[in-house]
């Protein structure tokens, strides 16, 4: 049983800094990929970057590449998502995610992710 608790988000200004954390149990973060995904109101949710578990490697979403990263911590089994530059766009309900193990890429869709934290708000307001 994979358990994801998450931690962080709240409100900040635009232009502000947050940082998400997730700690899963019931796995290793280097048997399967880990994402991070938003769903603002009335809209769909949406990846916002993932990390491959064979090396690490990352991929983002257009809209937040060069503002957000994500990394993980394999001695603790955290992944972390510092966002910067929040702008008003950016808020929403974020949630991390793992799949199976199966994906040799890591991918931004919602559907192939299998274990879900409980979700953070991330307000961004004046």
């Amino acid at each position: 049983q994979v358990k994801l608790v998450q931690s962080g988000g709240g409100l900040v200004q635009p232009g502000g800094s947050l940082r998400l954390s997730c700690a899963v149990s019931g796995n290793t973060l280097e048997d399967y990929a880990t994402g991070w995904f938003r769903q603002a109101p009335g809209k769909k949710r949406e990846g916002v970057s993932c990390i491959r578990r064979r090396d690490g490697t990352t991929n983002y979403a257009d809209s937040v590449k060069g503002r957000f990263a994500i990394s993980r911590d394999t001695y603790n089994n955290i992944v972390h998502l510092k966002m910067n530059s929040l702008t008003p766009e950016d808020p929403g309900i974020y949630y991390c995610a793992t799949d199976r193990g199966w994906q040799w890429e890591c991918d931004l869709r919602p559907v192939v992710y299998d274990s879900w934290g409980q979700g953070t708000p991330v307000t961004v307001s004046s």
